[in-house]
Protein backbone atom coordinates (compact mmCIF):
# COMPACT_ATOMS: atom_id res chain seq x y z
CA UNK A 1 0.00 0.00 0.00
CA UNK A 2 1.22 3.56 -1.10
CA UNK A 3 2.91 5.48 2.37
CA UNK A 4 0.55 7.99 1.38
CA UNK A 5 -2.10 5.73 3.28
CA UNK A 6 -0.42 5.91 6.30
CA UNK A 7 -0.66 9.57 6.95
CA UNK A 8 -4.63 9.27 6.24
CA UNK A 9 -4.23 5.91 8.84
CA UNK A 10 -2.51 8.09 11.58
CA UNK A 11 -5.25 10.90 11.03
CA UNK A 12 -8.02 8.59 11.89
CA UNK A 13 -6.31 7.44 14.84
CA UNK A 14 -6.14 10.97 15.97
CA UNK A 15 -10.01 11.28 15.61
CA UNK A 16 -11.46 8.52 16.70
CA UNK A 17 -9.18 8.88 20.18
CA UNK A 18 -10.94 12.30 20.60
CA UNK A 19 -14.24 10.91 19.53
CA UNK A 20 -14.44 7.80 22.28
CA UNK A 21 -12.11 8.93 24.98
CA UNK A 22 -14.70 11.53 26.51
CA UNK A 23 -16.88 8.39 27.15
CA UNK A 24 -14.21 7.24 29.59
CA UNK A 25 -13.13 10.81 31.52
CA UNK A 26 -16.89 11.50 31.82
CA UNK A 27 -17.05 11.74 35.79
CA UNK A 28 -13.58 13.72 35.94
CA UNK A 29 -14.97 16.17 33.68
CA UNK A 30 -18.21 16.64 35.65
CA UNK A 31 -16.01 16.83 38.85
CA UNK A 32 -13.91 19.12 37.49
CA UNK A 33 -16.58 21.53 35.73
CA UNK A 34 -19.14 21.37 38.04
CA UNK A 35 -21.89 19.57 36.17
CA UNK A 36 -24.14 16.66 36.31
CA UNK A 37 -23.12 13.59 35.01
CA UNK A 38 -25.70 13.76 32.35
CA UNK A 39 -24.54 16.96 30.80
CA UNK A 40 -21.04 15.76 30.69
CA UNK A 41 -22.78 13.15 28.41
CA UNK A 42 -24.27 15.59 26.11
CA UNK A 43 -20.12 16.45 24.66
CA UNK A 44 -20.56 12.56 23.15
CA UNK A 45 -24.43 13.70 22.05
CA UNK A 46 -22.53 17.19 20.67
CA UNK A 47 -19.89 15.83 18.83
CA UNK A 48 -21.75 12.92 17.51
CA UNK A 49 -24.65 15.52 15.72
CA UNK A 50 -21.46 17.85 14.98
CA UNK A 51 -20.35 14.89 12.70
CA UNK A 52 -23.92 14.42 11.41
CA UNK A 53 -24.52 17.86 10.36
CA UNK A 54 -20.97 18.83 9.47
CA UNK A 55 -19.97 15.76 7.14
CA UNK A 56 -22.09 16.63 4.52
CA UNK A 57 -21.87 20.77 5.13
CA UNK A 58 -18.49 21.03 5.25
CA UNK A 59 -17.95 18.95 2.28
CA UNK A 60 -20.66 20.80 0.20
CA UNK A 61 -19.14 24.19 0.95
CA UNK A 62 -15.40 23.24 0.54
CA UNK A 63 -16.08 21.14 -2.85
CA UNK A 64 -13.90 23.32 -5.28
CA UNK A 65 -10.87 23.11 -2.95
CA UNK A 66 -8.21 20.25 -4.13
CA UNK A 67 -8.19 17.49 -2.06
CA UNK A 68 -5.16 17.48 -0.28
CA UNK A 69 -5.42 21.13 0.41
CA UNK A 70 -9.08 19.84 2.03
CA UNK A 71 -7.44 17.36 4.29
CA UNK A 72 -4.58 20.00 5.29
CA UNK A 73 -7.72 22.70 6.08
CA UNK A 74 -9.61 20.23 8.03
CA UNK A 75 -6.91 18.62 10.02
CA UNK A 76 -6.00 22.43 11.23
CA UNK A 77 -9.79 22.36 12.14
CA UNK A 78 -9.38 19.35 14.29
CA UNK A 79 -6.21 20.65 16.03
CA UNK A 80 -7.73 24.37 16.85
CA UNK A 81 -11.22 22.34 18.11
CA UNK A 82 -9.40 19.65 20.37
CA UNK A 83 -6.87 22.59 21.61
CA UNK A 84 -9.88 24.62 22.63
CA UNK A 85 -11.15 21.86 24.49
CA UNK A 86 -7.50 21.11 26.81
CA UNK A 87 -7.74 25.41 27.45
CA UNK A 88 -11.21 25.13 28.01
CA UNK A 89 -12.04 27.52 31.11
CA UNK A 90 -15.81 26.26 31.11
CA UNK A 91 -18.34 23.42 30.01
CA UNK A 92 -19.48 25.71 26.98
CA UNK A 93 -16.41 25.94 25.57
CA UNK A 94 -15.57 22.20 26.17
CA UNK A 95 -18.34 21.71 24.21
CA UNK A 96 -17.43 24.33 21.12
CA UNK A 97 -14.38 22.69 20.84
CA UNK A 98 -15.67 19.20 20.90
CA UNK A 99 -17.85 20.44 18.14
CA UNK A 100 -15.35 22.34 16.15
CA UNK A 101 -13.36 19.04 15.82
CA UNK A 102 -16.38 17.09 15.08
CA UNK A 103 -16.75 19.33 12.03
CA UNK A 104 -13.10 17.77 10.50
CA UNK A 105 -14.74 14.25 11.62
CA UNK A 106 -16.89 13.46 8.55
CA UNK A 107 -15.67 15.59 6.17
CA UNK A 108 -12.56 14.02 6.66
CA UNK A 109 -13.37 10.13 6.50
CA UNK A 110 -15.22 11.42 3.34
CA UNK A 111 -12.83 13.01 1.50
CA UNK A 112 -9.61 10.70 3.08
CA UNK A 113 -12.03 7.70 1.42
CA UNK A 114 -11.72 9.49 -1.97
CA UNK A 115 -8.13 9.82 -1.57
CA UNK A 116 -7.45 6.28 -0.22
CA UNK A 117 -9.37 4.79 -3.89
CA UNK A 118 -7.55 7.17 -6.01
CA UNK A 119 -3.97 5.98 -4.66
CA UNK A 120 -4.55 1.83 -5.96
CA UNK A 121 -5.47 0.15 -8.45
CA UNK A 122 -9.48 -0.86 -8.31
CA UNK A 123 -9.16 -3.96 -7.03
CA UNK A 124 -7.60 -2.79 -4.26
CA UNK A 125 -9.79 0.01 -3.13
CA UNK A 126 -12.25 -1.52 -0.27
CA UNK A 127 -8.52 -2.43 1.29
CA UNK A 128 -7.57 0.85 0.68
CA UNK A 129 -10.46 2.15 2.50
CA UNK A 130 -10.15 -0.17 5.25
CA UNK A 131 -6.42 0.70 5.88
CA UNK A 132 -7.34 4.28 6.79
CA UNK A 133 -10.19 3.11 8.70
CA UNK A 134 -7.99 1.15 11.04
CA UNK A 135 -7.01 4.41 12.32
CA UNK A 136 -9.95 4.68 13.77
CA UNK A 137 -9.97 0.98 15.07
CA UNK A 138 -6.69 1.36 16.71
CA UNK A 139 -7.63 4.06 18.57
CA UNK A 140 -10.43 1.74 20.37
CA UNK A 141 -7.86 -0.35 21.46
CA UNK A 142 -4.39 1.51 22.41
CA UNK A 143 -6.03 5.26 21.50
CA UNK A 144 -8.80 5.09 24.16
CA UNK A 145 -7.18 3.55 27.04
CA UNK A 146 -4.19 5.42 27.06
CA UNK A 147 -6.19 8.45 27.03
CA UNK A 148 -8.22 7.35 29.62
CA UNK A 149 -5.50 6.61 31.41
CA UNK A 150 -3.81 9.68 31.18
CA UNK A 151 -6.74 12.22 32.11
CA UNK A 152 -7.35 9.68 35.29
CA UNK A 153 -4.01 10.58 36.55
CA UNK A 154 -2.48 13.93 35.21
CA UNK A 155 -6.31 15.64 34.55
CA UNK A 156 -8.68 15.11 31.29
CA UNK A 157 -7.02 18.05 29.93
CA UNK A 158 -3.59 16.01 29.57
CA UNK A 159 -5.91 13.95 27.35
CA UNK A 160 -6.94 16.43 25.07
CA UNK A 161 -3.38 18.17 24.84
CA UNK A 162 -1.86 14.72 23.74
CA UNK A 163 -4.73 14.27 20.97
CA UNK A 164 -3.44 17.94 19.91
CA UNK A 165 -0.09 16.61 19.27
CA UNK A 166 -0.89 13.41 17.72
CA UNK A 167 -3.37 16.05 15.68
CA UNK A 168 -0.29 18.24 14.50
CA UNK A 169 1.62 15.26 13.40
CA UNK A 170 -0.60 13.71 11.47
CA UNK A 171 -1.30 17.08 9.68
CA UNK A 172 2.09 17.63 8.96
CA UNK A 173 2.06 14.05 7.65
CA UNK A 174 -0.74 14.86 5.45
CA UNK A 175 1.01 17.73 4.04
CA UNK A 176 4.42 15.89 3.26
CA UNK A 177 3.05 12.50 2.16
CA UNK A 178 -0.48 13.23 0.29
CA UNK A 179 0.30 13.73 -2.92
CA UNK A 180 -1.46 16.53 -4.73
CA UNK A 181 -4.73 15.83 -6.39
CA UNK A 182 -6.10 16.31 -9.86
CA UNK A 183 -9.76 15.87 -8.97
CA UNK A 184 -12.48 18.10 -6.79
CA UNK A 185 -11.13 21.29 -8.23
CA UNK A 186 -14.67 21.67 -10.41
CA UNK A 187 -16.86 19.67 -7.66
CA UNK A 188 -20.53 21.31 -8.57
CA UNK A 189 -22.78 20.96 -5.80
CA UNK A 190 -26.16 21.21 -7.42
CA UNK A 191 -24.90 17.95 -9.52
CA UNK A 192 -23.27 16.40 -6.26
CA UNK A 193 -26.71 16.47 -4.51
CA UNK A 194 -28.44 15.35 -7.35
CA UNK A 195 -26.19 12.30 -7.73
CA UNK A 196 -26.67 12.18 -4.01
CA UNK A 197 -30.34 11.51 -4.40
CA UNK A 198 -29.83 8.74 -6.43
CA UNK A 199 -32.11 5.52 -5.08
CA UNK A 200 -28.94 3.46 -4.78
CA UNK A 201 -26.94 5.79 -3.53
CA UNK A 202 -30.09 6.56 -0.68
CA UNK A 203 -30.36 3.13 -0.18
CA UNK A 204 -26.37 2.91 0.51
CA UNK A 205 -27.00 5.43 3.17
CA UNK A 206 -29.92 3.49 4.65
CA UNK A 207 -28.08 0.57 5.00
CA UNK A 208 -25.10 2.07 7.00
CA UNK A 209 -27.64 3.43 9.29
CA UNK A 210 -29.21 0.32 9.83
CA UNK A 211 -26.10 -1.46 10.25
CA UNK A 212 -24.37 0.90 12.55
CA UNK A 213 -27.29 1.29 14.43
CA UNK A 214 -27.50 -2.14 15.30
CA UNK A 215 -23.63 -1.78 16.75
CA UNK A 216 -24.75 1.19 18.82
CA UNK A 217 -27.89 -0.09 20.08
CA UNK A 218 -25.70 -3.25 21.78
CA UNK A 219 -22.30 -1.34 22.48
CA UNK A 220 -23.48 1.94 23.81
CA UNK A 221 -24.91 -0.46 26.96
CA UNK A 222 -22.28 -3.33 26.82
CA UNK A 223 -21.04 -2.21 30.14
CA UNK A 224 -24.15 -2.57 31.92
CA UNK A 225 -24.81 -5.92 30.38
CA UNK A 226 -21.15 -7.76 31.50
CA UNK A 227 -21.42 -6.19 35.06
CA UNK A 228 -26.05 -6.84 35.78
CA UNK A 229 -26.08 -10.09 33.30
CA UNK A 230 -22.60 -11.46 32.66
CA UNK A 231 -21.45 -10.85 36.23
CA UNK A 232 -18.21 -9.10 35.87
CA UNK A 233 -17.15 -6.44 38.19
CA UNK A 234 -17.08 -3.44 36.70
CA UNK A 235 -12.98 -3.03 37.05
CA UNK A 236 -13.07 -6.19 34.27
CA UNK A 237 -15.21 -4.28 31.67
CA UNK A 238 -12.03 -1.82 30.00
CA UNK A 239 -9.84 -5.54 29.65
CA UNK A 240 -12.97 -7.03 27.93
CA UNK A 241 -13.79 -3.91 25.67
CA UNK A 242 -9.53 -4.63 24.06
CA UNK A 243 -11.63 -8.00 22.86
CA UNK A 244 -13.97 -5.71 21.17
CA UNK A 245 -10.82 -3.17 19.60
CA UNK A 246 -9.29 -6.08 18.51
CA UNK A 247 -12.54 -7.33 16.93
CA UNK A 248 -12.59 -3.78 15.20
CA UNK A 249 -9.57 -4.50 13.63
CA UNK A 250 -9.68 -7.52 12.16
CA UNK A 251 -13.02 -7.08 11.06
CA UNK A 252 -12.41 -4.30 9.13
CA UNK A 253 -9.33 -6.07 7.34
CA UNK A 254 -11.12 -9.15 6.59
CA UNK A 255 -14.28 -6.59 5.35
CA UNK A 256 -11.54 -5.19 3.25
CA UNK A 257 -10.07 -7.76 1.52
CA UNK A 258 -13.49 -9.70 0.78
CA UNK A 259 -15.10 -6.48 -0.45
CA UNK A 260 -12.40 -6.30 -3.02
CA UNK A 261 -13.42 -9.21 -4.65
CA UNK A 262 -17.15 -9.12 -4.24
CA UNK A 263 -18.62 -6.20 -2.93
CA UNK A 264 -22.57 -6.98 -2.16
CA UNK A 265 -21.88 -10.69 -0.97
CA UNK A 266 -19.83 -8.98 1.65
CA UNK A 267 -21.62 -6.42 2.01
CA UNK A 268 -24.95 -8.78 2.46
CA UNK A 269 -22.61 -11.18 4.48
CA UNK A 270 -20.72 -9.06 7.14
CA UNK A 271 -24.87 -7.54 7.54
CA UNK A 272 -26.30 -11.19 7.94
CA UNK A 273 -23.33 -12.14 10.61
CA UNK A 274 -23.72 -9.20 12.79
CA UNK A 275 -27.36 -9.70 13.22
CA UNK A 276 -26.22 -13.64 14.12
CA UNK A 277 -23.87 -12.42 16.37
CA UNK A 278 -26.01 -10.29 18.24
CA UNK A 279 -28.69 -12.87 18.74
CA UNK A 280 -25.66 -15.36 19.74
CA UNK A 281 -24.43 -12.51 22.49
CA UNK A 282 -28.25 -12.28 23.72
CA UNK A 283 -28.59 -15.61 24.24
CA UNK A 284 -24.95 -16.34 25.89
CA UNK A 285 -24.42 -13.48 27.71
CA UNK A 286 -25.39 -15.46 31.02
CA UNK A 287 -21.74 -16.80 30.69
CA UNK A 288 -18.83 -15.15 31.38
CA UNK A 289 -16.83 -16.90 28.52
CA UNK A 290 -19.79 -16.63 26.20
CA UNK A 291 -19.98 -12.73 26.47
CA UNK A 292 -16.10 -12.26 26.57
CA UNK A 293 -15.64 -14.07 22.95
CA UNK A 294 -19.14 -12.52 22.08
CA UNK A 295 -18.02 -9.15 22.98
CA UNK A 296 -15.08 -9.95 20.30
CA UNK A 297 -17.42 -11.38 17.79
CA UNK A 298 -19.27 -8.29 18.21
CA UNK A 299 -16.20 -6.13 16.90
CA UNK A 300 -15.24 -7.87 14.45
CA UNK A 301 -18.79 -8.30 12.73
CA UNK A 302 -19.36 -4.58 13.34
CA UNK A 303 -16.57 -3.20 11.09
CA UNK A 304 -16.49 -6.01 8.63
CA UNK A 305 -19.60 -4.04 7.56
CA UNK A 306 -17.22 -0.67 7.28
CA UNK A 307 -15.44 -1.03 3.92
CA UNK A 308 -18.44 -2.83 1.85
CA UNK A 309 -20.88 -0.11 3.45
CA UNK A 310 -18.47 3.01 1.92
CA UNK A 311 -17.27 1.36 -0.94
CA UNK A 312 -21.02 0.66 -2.02
CA UNK A 313 -21.56 4.45 -1.61
CA UNK A 314 -18.68 5.43 -3.31
CA UNK A 315 -19.56 3.01 -6.68
CA UNK A 316 -23.12 4.31 -6.55
CA UNK A 317 -22.28 7.78 -6.34
CA UNK A 318 -20.45 8.41 -9.74
CA UNK A 319 -19.74 12.39 -10.00
CA UNK A 320 -20.15 12.58 -6.43
CA UNK A 321 -17.82 11.30 -4.75
CA UNK A 322 -16.65 14.13 -1.85
CA UNK A 323 -20.07 14.59 -0.77
CA UNK A 324 -21.63 11.26 -0.92
CA UNK A 325 -19.05 9.65 1.41
CA UNK A 326 -18.88 12.42 3.77
CA UNK A 327 -22.83 11.47 3.94
CA UNK A 328 -21.60 7.67 4.30
CA UNK A 329 -19.89 9.11 7.47
CA UNK A 330 -22.99 11.03 8.65
CA UNK A 331 -24.89 8.21 8.14
CA UNK A 332 -22.64 6.13 10.58
CA UNK A 333 -23.11 8.47 12.89
CA UNK A 334 -26.76 9.34 12.29
CA UNK A 335 -26.94 5.42 12.88
CA UNK A 336 -24.44 5.82 16.22
CA UNK A 337 -27.01 7.79 17.56
CA UNK A 338 -30.38 6.03 16.25
CA UNK A 339 -28.84 3.09 17.82
CA UNK A 340 -28.04 4.39 21.61
CA UNK A 341 -31.45 5.75 21.47
CA UNK A 342 -33.74 2.53 20.81
CA UNK A 343 -31.38 0.76 23.35
CA UNK A 344 -32.32 3.26 25.94
CA UNK A 345 -35.56 2.70 25.11
CA UNK A 346 -35.98 -0.80 25.41
CA UNK A 347 -34.49 -0.49 28.62
CA UNK A 348 -36.71 2.71 29.90
CA UNK A 349 -39.94 1.30 28.22
CA UNK A 350 -39.63 -2.30 26.57
CA UNK A 351 -38.79 -5.51 28.11
CA UNK A 352 -35.46 -4.30 29.64
CA UNK A 353 -31.43 -4.34 29.36
CA UNK A 354 -32.16 -8.01 28.84
CA UNK A 355 -33.69 -7.77 25.34
CA UNK A 356 -30.81 -4.63 23.99
CA UNK A 357 -29.16 -7.41 21.91
CA UNK A 358 -32.06 -8.60 20.13
CA UNK A 359 -33.63 -5.55 19.53
CA UNK A 360 -30.62 -4.33 18.51
CA UNK A 361 -30.28 -7.74 15.33
CA UNK A 362 -33.69 -6.23 14.24
CA UNK A 363 -31.59 -3.00 12.65
CA UNK A 364 -29.32 -4.86 10.63
CA UNK A 365 -32.21 -7.38 9.84
CA UNK A 366 -33.55 -4.23 8.33
CA UNK A 367 -30.75 -3.28 6.55
CA UNK A 368 -30.17 -7.08 4.85
CA UNK A 369 -33.95 -6.25 3.37
CA UNK A 370 -32.48 -3.12 2.12
CA UNK A 371 -29.22 -4.76 0.37
CA UNK A 372 -31.40 -7.47 -1.31
CA UNK A 373 -33.53 -4.90 -2.62
CA UNK A 374 -30.32 -3.02 -3.60
CA UNK A 375 -28.72 -5.73 -5.30
CA UNK A 376 -32.01 -7.01 -7.48
CA UNK A 377 -32.16 -3.12 -8.72
CA UNK A 378 -28.50 -3.62 -9.51
CA UNK A 379 -29.52 -6.86 -11.92
CA UNK A 380 -31.94 -5.04 -14.12
CA UNK A 381 -30.15 -2.64 -16.38
CA UNK A 382 -28.62 -6.24 -17.28
CA UNK A 383 -31.68 -7.86 -17.42
CA UNK A 384 -33.15 -5.25 -19.52
CA UNK A 385 -29.99 -5.37 -21.71
CA UNK A 386 -30.10 -8.80 -22.56
CA UNK A 387 -33.83 -8.54 -23.26
CA UNK A 388 -33.51 -5.67 -25.54
CA UNK A 389 -30.29 -7.72 -27.45
CA UNK A 390 -33.33 -10.53 -27.76
CA UNK A 391 -36.24 -8.87 -28.79
CA UNK A 392 -36.86 -8.25 -32.58
CA UNK A 393 -36.85 -4.64 -34.37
Amino acid sequence: MPIALWALTISAFAIGTTEFVIMGLLPEVATNLGVSLSSAGLLVTGYALGVFVGAPLVTATTGRLPRKTLLIALMVVFVIGNLACAIAPGYATLMIGRVVASFAHGAFFGVGSVVATSLVPKEKQASAIALMFTGLTVANVLGVPFGTWLGQIYGWRATFWAVTVIGVIALAATAVLVPRSQGGEEADFGKEVRVLMRPQVMLGLLMTVLGFGGVFAAFTYIAPILTDISGFPASAVSPILLLFGLGLVIGNLAGGKLADRKLMATLLGSLVLLAVVLVLFGLTNENKIAAIIGVGLMGMAAFATVPPLQMRVLEKATGAPNLASSANIAAFNLGNAAGAWLGGVTIDHGPGLHAVPYVAALLPLAGIAVALVSWKMDARPAALTRTERTTPI
